[in-house]
């Protein structure tokens, strides 16, 4: 980019002014949902007894029968056709960590030289997008490419443009999953069942144990001008050389602040076209870092939750574009800032109606809190490697551990008081439960405790995974991430562990003991077995790191290791137990996961490679060459001890440019040849430890040296928008 057209772009971003957005006159609640085939549509577009039984199907989970589909698919037609839709689409996850949609047109030959408008059963229900074009870790090669995508009928039908979304699943022809949905639709069934069982010891009532979740989205904003003139962010979504603005997040001014004009006519915008969508969009405010936002709605069940993130991220980068904005979903698209997550605030409740993460007003609905709490804990210490497997990629590796982000050791951080109380029942006898009593105001004899006060605990910000009153927050998910990823392994992970809880118990009470007496002396085991994932402290000391090996817990920090923990025997076993997971398809996912992670290092490489060589190098060799031309004349001028005394700065500056110099064109050659020998080795997971072990250095090196030249090179001369120009929306 020259120097005339990068100060044109910069001035450019920041004479924008914000776009004026369409606000429908009716409040909300008039169009909420009314691009969405929800339960109002259908009484409306469906025949009574067509209706009933879908929602039959929907409440109970049971498969629908071919002639319900036909009777489905023409309501829902019709309600497509008028709200203007002229395609259809199957619209599923694939393991991009983003969608996949191909989009058909309501129409058939009519016999007669036309098309009529038709859209049957068998349309709805399944569809064959090819599936060796997806990663799938071999599942699928490429002379065999038929997979199936089938209707999710618990996630409603929606309309994007003119085109009728139908959520769906996506799996091989042999059967395996190569989604992130059927895993996921899995978990949430297998852990319905397993919490639901021990709900029934405290409540007969209870039929299912729903999954909720509710994400906090961080997302950055770049004016569509510098993100254009930057091909790292254009390429990789984050910034591979920039040296720290001279303001960025240390006065802390940003968090909650203002929200700048243009932006906040961008979220009014996505705003409306969430509600539309039935996203239910709620909070918005700026985050730490400049040009960082967060958004976030009400909880939802999981599945649910899920796809509308995706959509969320989705609506999101074209609802940007409309106002002259790209939004980064990367986990660190800045060095030395904040970088983005995606917190996932998860917890259970059953179809009564109770909440199994909040303590209540009667002993049985706490010992039921304790019993459901501690049993997360237990599940998130014996699968702590497993869980951070679930949120590592390599786009989250440059987050976790730096700038308020969770390190990459899984610990459980659940307070004072609850801590207080797990430390009591761990440490008494069952004679003398009942005539505990504590000073902050409660009792905690579990035969006599009024109600609990948890949600008064402070909050730890280093915590992976963090009690938080009513649900645990699962902070180390990365902001680009598919949040079924984590909410696979998470649900999997607590329905095994409480499964196994409830066969123990049973055993104890078929051998003559009281249930109260029963869950009590299991849950002191689990107390103590999982005391290790406890951890309230700073997350980011040295300290804690080798306090967690002492622990045992999982302190590996390179991405294509971590990964190993899906493949553990322990892993595959809780998986195949659960029903979420074959080996086959842990293997194939592996393979995914590695090579993704090498694809995205890979393309990094070539970006820097190709900026530092074609645009850094030459612009630093010709300001380098204007201070020589400069030193010559002045030494022309002024001989002599005084002559050096005036080129002495020059000089210096003219060494250390050669310097940087030299070292970047000798990394740039070391980093080529480690791809290519790293491109040179077959097995998957090699090959991404080659890349993490011999390709990364060397970038971290190059970048670091064309940020010390940014410092020195004239500023009209540099080539790329700075870090004062991208972060600062005006």
């Amino acid at each position: 980019m020259s120097t005339s057209l990068r100060f044109k772009v910069v001035e450019e971003a920041f004479d924008r002014k914000a776009i004026p957005v369409e606000t429908p006159a009716e409040r909300p609640d008039a169009y909420y949902a009314e691009n969405v085939f929800n339960r109002q549509q259908m009484f409306r577009y469906l025949p009574r007894k067509t209706y009933e039984a879908l929602i039959h199907a929907i409440e109970n989970r049971v498969p629908i029968s071919r002639s319900l589909a036909d009777g489905v698919a023409e309501g829902m037609k019709r309600w497509a056709i008028d709200k203007g839709a002229r395609h259809y689409t199957h619209w599923f996850h694939p393991l991009t960590d983003g969608t996949a949609e191909k989009h058909d047109a309501f129409v058939e030959h009519d016999g007669k030289g036309g098309v009529v408008e038709e859209f049957a059963g068998k349309l709805l229900v399944q569809q064959e997008p090819d599936a060796s074009s997806f990663p799938n870790g071999g599942i699928r090669n490429t002379f065999e490419a038929r997979g199936y995508s089938a209707w999710d009928i618990s996630s409603p039908a929606f309309i994007i443009d003119q085109t009728l979304c139908i959520p769906t699943i996506f799996i091989s022809y042999t059967g395996e999953s190569l989604d992130y949905k059927t895993p996921l639709l899995r978990a949430l069934n297998a852990v319905d069942k397993a919490a639901a069982g021990v709900a029934r010891y405290f409540d007969p009532e209870v039929k299912h144990v729903k999954s909720f979740l509710g994400w906090e989205q961080e997302y950055f904003l770049v004016d569509e001008a510098l993100y254009s003139a930057r091909p790292d962010l254009a390429l990789t979504g984050r910034t591979l050389m920039g040296h720290e603005s001279a303001k960025n997040q240390q006065l802390e001014d940003h968090y909650f602040g203002a929200i700048p004009s243009r932006v906040e006519a961008f979220m009014l915008d996505l705003e409306i076209q969430c509600h539309r969508l039935g996203i239910p969009a709620k909070t918005r405010h700026n985050e730490v870092a400049p040009n960082q936002f967060e958004l976030a709605p009400i909880y939802e069940e999981t599945n649910l939750a899920n796809d509308h993130n995706l959509l969320l991220m989705s609506v999101m980068s074209e609802v940007a574009r409309r106002h002259n904005f790209r939004v980064l979903f990367h986990e660190k698209p800045f060095a030395g800032i904040n970088g983005s997550g995606k917190h996932n605030n998860w917890s259970l409740g059953t179809d009564t109606g109770t909440q199994l993460f909040a303590p209540g007003k009667t002993p049985e609905d706490n010992l039921q809190f304790i019993t459901f709490v501690v049993n997360v804990m237990a599940a998130v210490h014996k699968h702590n490697a497993l869980l951070k497997a679930s949120i590592m990629s390599a786009t989250n590796a440059h987050r976790l551990g730096a700038n308020e982000a969770p390190p990459a050791i899984i610990s459980i951080f659940t307070g004072s008081q609850l801590a207080e109380i797990l430390d009591t029942i761990e440490n008494s006898t069952p004679e003398d439960m009942a005539s505990l009593s504590k000073k902050s105001g409660y009792s905690i004899g579990l035969a006599q405790i009024p109600e609990l006060m948890i949600d008064n605990t402070d909050r730890n910000r280093t915590s992976p995974f963090a009690f938080t009153g009513n649900r645990f927050e699962f902070r180390a998910v990365g902001s680009s991430a598919n949040c079924a990823s984590a909410m696979i392994a998470l649900n999997a992970a607590v329905a095994d562990q409480l499964a196994d809880f409830k066969t123990k118990i049973d055993a104890r009470i078929a051998a003559g003991e009281v249930l109260k007496d029963a869950l009590l002396a299991e849950l002191r085991v689990l107390i103590k077995e999982s005391k290790a994932i406890h951890f309230d402290g700073n997350g980011y000391s040295e300290e804690w790191r080798l306090e967690a090996e002492r622990r045992g817990l999982d302190c590996e920090t390179s991405a294509p290791k971590i990964f190993d923990a899906y493949l553990k025997e322990s892993s595959v076993e809780m998986f195949a137990r659960t029903g979420v997971f074959t080996r086959v398809e842990l293997e194939a996912r592996n393979e995914v996961k590695w090579e993704m992670y090498t694809k995205k290092i890979q393309i990094e490489a070539r970006v820097l490679g190709d900026l530092a060589i074609n645009h850094i190098i030459p612009v630093a060799t010709r300001y380098q060459s204007m201070l020589v031309d400069n030193v010559v004349k002045l030494k022309t001028l002024f001989s002599g001890e005084k002559g050096y005394r005036i080129v002495e700065h020059d000089l210096d500056t003219i060494e250390k440019i050669s310097r940087h110099m030299s070292v970047i064109k000798s990394k740039v050659d070391e980093m080529v040849q480690a791809r290519k020998d790293a491109n040179a080795i077959a097995d998957e997971r090699s090959k991404a430890l080659a890349y993490h072990d011999t390709v990364v250095p060397p970038m971290e090196v190059i970048r670091y040296h064309i940020d010390k030249l940014e410092l020195m090179v004239d500023n009209e001369m540099w080539p790329l928008p700075k870090y004062r120009e991208l972060l600062f929306i005006r």
